[in-house]
């Protein structure tokens, strides 16, 4: 019992080392393909939005996103979504994923988002 507590504790702390570092290269991107002129979209909801978000985002809700891919004409340009944590975030990239377009990165939440951009 005390070795698969052990065991537990050393894979969970391997977890959120390897998170760590894989939000870093994440961010890094993030920031990077901003500063190259991705388009940003916040799909939260348009409450949510209205409350504060990322300077230049669009703000395409990620349940109306399917009904709205019309907005986003070219299914080459690098696109980064955001919402409050990531969750409907990462929803959002696998429709636009599924729907074609090929550069897309989950930036997870807001709190995620690069600062001062």
């Amino acid at each position: 019992m005390k070795s698969f507590l052990v065991f537990g504790i050393v894979v969970g702390f391997l977890f959120i080392f390897v998170k760590k570092i894989q939000s870093k290269g994440d961010r890094d991107m993030v920031m990077q393909w901003i500063k190259e002129g991705a388009i940003v979209i916040d799909v939260r909801t348009k409450s949510e939005y209205a409350e504060g978000h990322f300077a230049g985002a669009k703000n395409i809700p990620v349940d109306v996103l399917p009904a709205n891919l019309d907005l986003l004409k070219d299914k080459h340009a690098k696109i980064v979504v955001y919402c409050r944590s990531g969750a409907r975030s990462e929803r959002a990239k696998q429709i636009l994923q599924t729907s074609g377009y090929s550069s897309v990165i989950n930036a997870g939440g807001l709190g995620d988002m690069p600062q001062g951009n």
